[in-house]
């Protein structure tokens, strides 16, 4: 073991007691291909120096392994992890078969004491790798969102594109059915003033299915049997098919009384079929147009989530940017959440990146969601806070547990399972209001959990001339602790 130690980089500088002692206290490990070293999620357990092999790790982001990166030998793992007190965020596994030396906890920290020297190497390497998992990580929480998002969306498009596609092909069936009803009456022996009543009791029909009546489903069900009966009563084939249209169409017995009065007998089931098609067309291109409508109101809430086609920066109306981000999540919303909408319409646009704020809003909804397992109430309100605009994003889910809440904003922490984030949503949220000289701050106790995001009230103008520094987000909080020294 101790050849082992001499030949890493990172013990090159220690004295033969300090390699006896890291010898004494440590174990040389052998992994086969395919072994794990780390499961994504469990506690840190152990320092790790990878003498020989190689080690990949990948983080599962929803049901996909992603890879983050591979280590060879002479590289170390595992001590960023003990210094943060956080779970394994990756999985570490050998692609070919591997020697490793390892450390328990108690023994890195003794570590870092006897061996003073390496104190620097691990604190600058765990800046630079939590830089770098970090990018990556944000880069995979990206392409999450956007799976996520475009599930959504296939989702809410599908109803609509299935109506529309339904109704298209019931009007080319119900077009041919038209024209031949068309042409049988055209034979009916009718006089010119029959025919003008026909005319003037189509359109009758169609005014009043225009404006139907709003009636009780019993009350519906009875009349369609009243209708049913007088059809059959006066010889009207199909009658149990032709009554449900012409009752939804506010049409009853007395309507039905003055037709019969005004056309020949022998007619009269000819006319009433032509008349309940007729009905039925218009009810189907009325849904083909309500779909086509929901189809290019979520076509417009996509470019008006992503900001498509407008410039990066610009006032913007923070209300327009959070429906955008509800109608997204819409998918998510209709199981058993409730948003309730406390809005100040008076609040005057601010100037910001909107597809940024619409990443804060919809990781703040989503997590909300999440926590209270899709069931539950959400509460947006919106107001002004001297010449701050504040917004307050709420849900009366469980609540955050109390030992954990100083540390939400961490890179890599998550309460949820693996695969179902990367812990980085609330760091990214955190970057971007803080990007907007803004401020992100929560309170929470079970049934009550809030955030509470504060954005200055200025123009573009004044903004732009802040806006000097580089849209880079800045490395972690903790790598400049570390890098400071404080730690050490």
């Amino acid at each position: 073991m101790l050849d082992a130690l001499r030949q890493t980089s990172l013990f090159a500088e220690l004295t033969d007691e300090q390699l006896q002692w890291l010898a004494e206290h440590g174990n040389l490990i052998q992994l086969a291909t395919g072994e794990y070293l780390a499961l994504e999620g469990e506690p840190p357990k152990n320092f790790y120096v990878l003498v020989e092999g190689e080690i990949q790790l990948t983080k599962k982001v929803g049901d996909i392994e992603r890879h983050m990166m591979t280590f060879g030998p002479g590289t170390y793992t595992g001590h960023e992890l003990i210094l943060l007190d956080m779970p394994y965020f990756a999985s570490g596994r050998a692609t070919k078969a591997s020697r490793v030396l390892k450390w328990d906890t108690h023994a890195f920290w003794q570590m870092l004491t006897r061996c003073p020297s390496i104190t620097r190497d691990l604190l600058v390497i765990t800046a630079q790798r939590t830089q770098i998992l970090e990018t990556t990580s944000r880069h995979h929480e990206k392409l999450l969102a956007l799976g996520t998002m475009a599930a959504g969306l296939a989702h809410e498009l599908n109803n609509p594109a299935a109506a529309v596609s339904r109704g298209a092909k019931h009007m080319h069936e119900l077009f041919q059915e038209l024209l031949l009803l068309a042409l049988s009456l055209n034979q009916q022996q009718m006089t010119s003033t029959q025919m003008a009543f026909l005319a003037n009791i189509l359109q009758d029909a169609i005014a009043r299915a225009a404006t139907p009546l709003q009636l009780d489903p019993l009350v519906q069900s009875d009349r369609e049997d009243e209708i049913a009966i007088w059809l059959e009563a006066n010889g009207v084939e199909d009658s149990w098919n032709l009554a449900p249209t012409l009752a939804v169409a506010g049409l009853d017995t007395e309507w039905l009384n003055v037709v019969i009065e005004h056309v020949p007998a022998q007619s009269l089931g000819k006319v009433l079929t032509w008349i309940e098609a007729t009905l039925t067309g218009l009810g189907l291109l009325d849904e083909i147009e309500q779909s086509a409508g929901r189809i290019s109101e979520l076509v417009k809430a996509v470019k008006e989530y992503s900001y498509m086609d407008r410039a990066p920066m610009q006032d913007l109306d923070v209300h327009q940017g959070i429906e955008s981000t509800l109608i997204m999540l819409g998918h998510k919303l209709k199981g058993g959440v409730a948003v309730s909408r406390e809005y100040d319409r008076s609040l005057p646009t601010i100037c910001a990146y909107g597809s940024e704020l619409n990443q804060v809003w919809t990781n703040l909804i989503d997590n909300a969601i999440d926590a209270m397992g899709g069931r539950g109430q959400i509460w947006i309100r919106t107001a002004r806070d001297n010449n701050d605009l504040l917004v307050e994003i709420a849900d009366n889910g469980p609540g955050i547990p109390l030992d954990i809440q100083g540390r939400i904003f961490e890179p890599f922490f998550t309460t949820k399972g693996v695969g179902q984030g990367t812990g980085l949503g609330l760091v990214i949220s955190y970057r971007i209001i803080e990007k907007h000289a803004g401020d992100i701050r929560f309170h929470s106790e079970p049934g009550n959990t809030c955030f509470h995001i504060r954005l200055p009230i200025a123009p573009c103008q004044v903004r732009n001339r802040q806006e000097n520094s580089s849209t880079q987000l800045p490395s972690t909080q903790l790598s400049s602790i570390l890098v400071s020294g404080e730690l050490g």
